[in-house]
């Protein structure tokens, strides 16, 4: 077995030896050019390869065309020759041999087979992969494929030139992929350090906590143990001085009695007998019992401590999956409007992964705009999550790409179809008219089904060509039924009725069907005063409109009371009689006040923010994804558009005591309850 110099493949000598071989013509040019030049700037006589044998005359030139050394009797000859005389001739030195490397050229092949010596190789058999000559293909090659050879070279230049191109692509995504491994490498000596560093720091900051404690409960201990020697030891002095007294005048009596004579007794008798009772009664009072006990002992439950120590920490290593990585986004793309996607990265195992860090990217390339792109803004929540925000600057069809690592996440990429602006100006003339009875607002349906509340007590459901199809409740104060419904609100297959004159807020389903009510008369918390507007946030919190005791007041989707936007009293928080309520894309509250003719908007905190417009008696109100609020007013007979910043930009007249607004969800039409006209009106936006 020997490696073959040029493909780097082992292989065997096969019989008949290594002649046998398949010759590598470039190599054997390059040896032989190799062999010439190294007698050209060798020290030595070069024998002249045209004189005959045993001549003496040394070559003093070398024929680049010829492959001969010659003599110079031999090119004088080679100069007089007509064909000859055009070769290129170069001097046996240094500047000869570098002229030779770079102008000399192959010789040709001649046939190796006997009488054929003076025929060129100019063909090659494809049966027998050999170059043979044109005698050749006549004799023992005569029924095999043959081709020329110059047929044969292009064909294998096509193949060469597409396999280095293709070579160049494979290595262009190589040192691609090798840049990245590099990147990569860095990448987790910098997690490596960056999770070296936390875990010391967090280590640090348990020994900082636990030497805390530790000198805490020590220094606790000693003040518990000195309070206790202390009062036991005044204690015990206190005994002592007791037992001192008495000591002393036992003393005294004893030695009374046993020295001084009748008289002297008599006369200090009273005094001894007094003090000494005095101290013994003094003993009575008190306690004889420590006054401390001696019992001091500590809890410090390290069990529990102990096993959630042994589990602190997780080192990831493993990384999310990017084909089972997610992405969603809840809003339309329009021109020049900012699109939110969240990605939420998962594990081959379509688990969540729980942790950030991943590099995340995202971005919108145009269809139809000689492919415009459009970066996205990627924010990692550190949980997993990711949200990547683009807007898009041009309408029409483009496709979405989202990568994690560099690679694709699930249904990436994927077409997106980008709306243009809104333009409200022309809207002009209705494109539908429903007739309806006493039409008081309207809300639509995902599906497109028309709701309207109406003045007759119940609610009107039409289809998307106007036709009835169902009439919800009746009036009464019974479950289902209503008194006034003055406001529809409807988040998928569930209706949110503000039912004014039973004082409270019904819950049901898209047929009808009653689920939940809250609220009743009051002007108490959760109680209403004519309750006439009710949406709800992304949050499914409930805002009610309570008119007639000039507030807003906010509850969860059970009814529970959250939150009071007062509207009593002065300044910017203050708005009489509201009567209609709508949500901006930043969540923010409008509230249209028919009292007061003000537009003001509140955080959903019910913290103060601006306020807008000079409406004539609002009652509609809507706000559609870009900001842009649409408000009926009453006396004005008008709809007023306003632009996100609050300036009014047009104005549709030519209405009869227009009632509540709404947008269609699917694609921005403009309804309106035309109360005075007992109609509806569809405007659609041209976008």
């Amino acid at each position: 077995m020997f490696q073959c110099p040029i493909c780097e493949q082992k292989t065997s000598i096969p019989v008949g030896g290594a002649s046998v071989l398949p010759q590598n013509l470039h190599l054997g040019f390059e040896v032989e050019v190799a062999g010439y030049m190294s007698k050209m700037t060798s020290n030595s006589d070069v024998a002249c390869d045209q004189c005959a044998e045993g001549s003496s005359d040394p070559a003093v030139v070398f024929c680049c065309a010829c492959h001969h050394f010659l003599c110079a009797f031999c090119l004088e000859h080679h100069k007089r020759n007509r064909i000859w005389s055009k070769h290129k001739i170069v001097g046996l030195d240094q500047e000869g041999a570098r002229q030779l490397h770079t102008t000399m050229k192959p010789r040709d092949h001649y046939c190796s087979q006997p009488n054929h010596e003076d025929n060129k190789l100019n063909f090659y058999c494809e049966t027998c992969s050999l170059l043979v000559c044109p005698h050749c293909t006549t004799v023992t090659h005569k029924s095999h494929s043959g081709k020329e050879i110059s047929t044969v070279a292009k064909t294998h230049q096509m193949e060469m030139t597409g396999a280095l191109e293709d070579a160049k692509e494979v290595v262009t995504k190589l040192t691609g992929a090798i840049d990245e491994n590099k990147r990569m490498i860095e990448q987790v000596e910098i997690s490596s350090r960056n999770a070296f560093l936390a875990i010391n720091q967090a280590f640090e900051i348990l020994q900082q906590t636990l030497e805390e404690r530790k000198k805490t409960l020590l220094s606790e201990l000693e003040a518990i143990s000195l309070s206790k020697t202390t009062a036991l030891t005044l204690q015990k002095e206190q005994f002592e001085k007791m037992v001192g007294d008495i000591g002393h005048y036992t003393d005294m009596a004893s030695q009374i009695l046993q020295t001084h004579t009748d008289h002297e007794i008599v006369a200090l008798g009273g005094l001894i007998p007094t003090e000494l009772q005095a101290t013994l009664k003094r003993v009575q009072t008190i306690s004889l019992t420590p006054n401390q006990h001696s019992n001091i002992t500590v809890s410090v439950e390290t069990d529990d401590l102990v096993r959630q120590l042994s589990k602190l920490g997780e080192i990831v290593a493993f990384i999310p999956s990017p084909s089972s990585s997610t992405w969603t986004s809840t809003s339309a793309a329009k021109v020049g409007t900012r699109y939110h996607v969240k990605v939420q990265s998962k594990t081959s195992k379509g688990e969540e992964y729980p942790h950030g860090g991943v590099e995340v990217k995202g971005e919108m390339r145009s269809k139809t705009h000689n492919g415009a792109v459009v970066y996205g803004e990627v924010e990692d929540h550190r949980d997993g999550t990711y949200t990547i925000t683009l807007t898009p600057q041009t309408a029409g069809l483009h496709q979405l790409f989202i990568t994690m690592d560099g690679q694709h996440v699930q249904n990436s990429p994927n077409d997106l179809d980008v709306r243009p602006k809104r333009d409200y100006h022309t809207l002009c003339n209705a494109q539908q008219v429903i007739q309806c009875k006493a039409p008081r607002c309207v809300a639509i349906h995902d599906n497109g089904d028309i709701y309207v509340g109406s003045g007759y007590h119940c609610i009107y459901v039409f289809d998307q060509t106007g036709q009835l199809k169902n009439t919800i409740g009746s009036m009464g104060s019974g479950d289902g039924q209503f008194s006034h419904p003055n406001c529809i609100s409807i988040k998928g297959d569930v209706l949110y009725v503000a039912d004014g004159g039973n004082y409270r807020v019904q819950k049901l389903t898209s047929s009808g069907k009653f689920l939940h009510k809250f609220g009743q008369q009051g002007s108490g918390q959760g109680q209403f005063n004519c309750p006439v507007a009710v949406i709800i946030d992304t949050n499914n919190k409930l805002i009610v409109s309570d008119y007639s005791n000039h507030r807003i007041q906010i509850f969860n989707e059970n009814g529970g009371w959250l939150l009071t936007i007062d509207g009593n009293g002065s300044g910017n928080h203050s708005f009489e009689s509201p009567s209609c309520l709508a949500l901006d894309p930043q969540g923010n509250i409008h509230v249209a006040a028919q009292g007061s003719n003000t537009i003001k908007v509140f955080s959903k905190e019910g913290v103060y923010v601006r306020m807008y417009g000079d409406p004539n008696v609002p009652i509609g109100i809507a706000i559609d994804d870009e900001g842009y609020s649409l408000v009926s007013e009453s006396w004005g007979n008008c709809l007023s558009i306003y632009d996100p910043e609050g300036n009014k930009i047009h104005t549709v007249g030519n209405l009869k005591n227009p009632h509540g607004t709404a947008l269609d969800p699917r694609d921005g039409s403009v309804f309106i309850a035309n109360y005075g006209a007992k109609t509806v009106l569809k405007y659609c936006v041209n976008i």
